[in-house]
């Protein structure tokens, strides 16, 4: 018996869920999902990690959080001194990955990544709460640190340096946008007869193509 006979001999896979539409665009089709998993996961659905490399090409990961779908591009906010936003001027392509367990996709987007623009920073600075705001001047991120007392000495010192003022963003933090060459749906499945689906943008539009899982 050959193995799909077998397959279908011991158990049935059902149909893929509705999930994958007929978009011709990936990006409303991210959206609805993205919106079904806000409103879903128990955790933060705007959590993606986010995979950077080097100038050697040498890969580091790490979570970040999903702040806007502007037009075409994910946008996401750092420290500029930090480990990832100086792979991303050193080699100024990307990967963000989602995975929402409730309801079992992933999302995987690859493309160029560039700087969020002074003004728009600004207006999503100004959007945090004003804790976040003076976090975002006392840490030097990535740099080595002596103790966790320095940190909160420089928290304090920044509470102390802007009293009940506004607090301006400092120019060494700000957004990046990736704007994706290729975006994969992954819905799980019985028996890892996961469906994937492919969205590659050739230039003149997107390109769809359905994948082995």
């Amino acid at each position: 018996m050959s193995a799909a006979s077998s397959l279908h001999a011991h158990a049935t896979v059902d149909s893929p869920p509705p999930l994958w539409s007929a978009e011709a665009d990936p990006l409303a089709l991210f959206q609805r999902l993205f919106a079904d998993a806000k409103a879903r996961e128990p955790f933060d659905a705007t959590a993606v990690a986010l995979a950077t490399c080097d100038r050697h090409a040498r890969p580091s990961v790490r979570m970040v959080l999903l702040k806007g779908l502007d037009g075409e591009s994910f946008v996401f906010f750092t420290n500029y001194g930090s480990r990832k936003a100086r792979e991303l001027d050193e080699n100024p392509c990307a990967a963000l990955c989602f995975f929402w367990p409730t309801l079992g996709v992933q999302v995987r987007v690859e493309g160029h990544v560039e700087r969020e623009s002074a003004a728009a920073s600004d207006a999503y600075f100004a959007s945090r709460p004003r804790g976040s705001q003076l976090a975002a001047w006392a840490s030097q991120q990535s740099a080595p640190l002596d103790a966790r007392k320095a940190l909160l000495a420089g928290y304090d010192a920044q509470c102390t340096r802007f009293g009940d003022g506004p607090i301006p963003r400092p120019e060494f933090w700000g957004g990046f946008r990736l704007r994706p060459t290729q975006i994969e749906f992954w819905a799980t499945q019985p028996f890892r007869m996961h469906d994937r689906l492919l969205y590659v943008n050739t230039g003149q539009g997107w390109q769809t193509t359905r994948l082995y899982p």
